[in-house]
């Protein structure tokens, strides 16, 4: 083998498919998310955001196929999943419950994948907090829903930032990452220089202005 073989074969790869979440994902928020959707924009806006999140699980689903993935040598990486030791029964608990993000996880997982324990439970525990009070109290003034977006949009940069570490840090050479992350997030710009990055469901996400 040449040299141009082991450094292609020592390469780090990550696969980074953004997603949408289910009210199934968002646990005991997914029933204050449909309200509060439906109180913006109706009946028909939730069914056509139900129908946006379907399509898009289905054409992440036929790309996770098609790249036929050596699971003996994946890592998988999740938004929402706290590095806490239980991700495997959470995983097993959500796929259980329907959510199609997590059959995914279950599938690969079942064929040799490994699980990676993926944020800061801290960071997590105060993300839900903030957005237990966001969701369901649509008559803020607006200033003050500024302010409370401000703080959101600055957590999930630490959120982004924590993440990558946890990527920087657990993938191994000659490694495949599957990232699935929110579509608000962005953690392109804390990855290591000798990751290889790719979109197999379309482009990347566009880069994100850092709060000031």
């Amino acid at each position: 083998m040449n040299s141009s073989d082991d450094s292609a074969v020592s390469k780090r790869k990550l696969f980074y498919f953004p997603i949408l979440h289910t009210q199934v994902d968002m646990a005991s928020l997914g029933d204050s998310f449909q309200h509060a959707v439906v109180r913006g924009f109706g009946r028909r806006g939730w069914s056509r955001n139900v129908r946006l999140v379907d399509e898009l699980w289905m054409k992440i689903e036929g790309a996770i196929d098609a790249l036929t993935l050596p699971c003996e040598r994946v890592r998988l990486y999740q938004d929402g999943l706290a590095d806490c030791g239980r991700e495997k029964e959470i995983v097993a608990e959500l796929a259980k419950a329907g959510s199609r993000n997590y059959r995914i996880l279950l599938r690969l997982i079942e064929q040799g994948a490994i699980i990676m324990g993926t944020e800061c439970p801290e960071l997590l525990a105060k993300e839900y907090q903030m957005m237990k009070q966001l969701v369901p109290r649509a008559g803020l003034p607006q200033q003050r829903k500024d302010f409370q977006e401000k703080l959101r949009r600055a957590l999930v940069q630490q959120r982004d930032a924590f993440i990558a570490r946890r990527i920087n840090s657990t993938l191994r050479a000659g490694e495949i990452g599957v990232l699935f992350l929110g579509m608000l997030h962005s953690v392109e710009t804390h990855l290591n220089s000798d990751i290889e990055v790719t979109y197999p469901i379309g482009a990347a996400p566009a880069p994100r202005r850092k709060v000031p």
